[in-house]
């Protein structure tokens, strides 16, 4: 049985911003490399002293939040699922973060660290898709979680957020 390889693309933040649509300050990534076609991938984030969440988390022992490195997380596999399908683009269709089965938080992570986000489809069905991450500075695991995400046209998006 052949296994996937990563492809030698990668993916800058113009193309991570084609593929989803948060912008700063939430946009959580700057770079995905190391890509297996709707399979896994990793997202790369500098974390700089510069971030907004530093001034209160925590004044004089800087340590980004646990919940934004989920987000990191999510938007890797976000970026993954937009790229494997054909058509599929921020202005067609939204990835919304559906559960977290676990999550669990290893090492802080700080300004000066380079947040290695790898992410790995479990399994998909129809536009759900379950998802394992793990978030590394260097080869010290920081952060790890289990998550699913739904797929969801533009159209009925907009359907479903208009106030009654």
């Amino acid at each position: 049985m052949n296994k996937p390889k990563a492809q030698s693309k990668s993916i800058d933040i113009k193309g991570i911003m084609a593929r989803i649509p948060h912008r700063y300050p939430m946009l959580m990534i700057d770079r995905v490399i190391d890509i297996v076609d709707g399979e896994s991938c990793t997202g790369i984030k500098n974390v700089t002293a510069n971030e907004p969440f530093f001034q209160g988390h925590f004044p004089g022992h800087p340590i980004m939040p646990g919940v934004l490195i989920i987000e990191a997380m999510a938007q890797t596999s976000a970026t993954l699922v937009v790229d494997a399908l054909p058509g599929v683009s921020n202005h067609t269709h939204v990835v919304y973060f559906m559960s977290l089965e676990s999550a669990y938080f290893r090492k802080p992570v700080g300004p000066g660290d380079q947040l290695h986000v790898k992410v790995k489809k479990e399994r998909q069905r129809g536009n759900v898709w379950k998802f394992r991450g793990e978030a590394y500075v260097g080869e010290v695991l920081c952060a790890e979680a289990v998550y699913t995400a739904m797929l969801v046209p533009n159209a009925e998006r907009e359907t479903t957020t208009k106030p009654e």
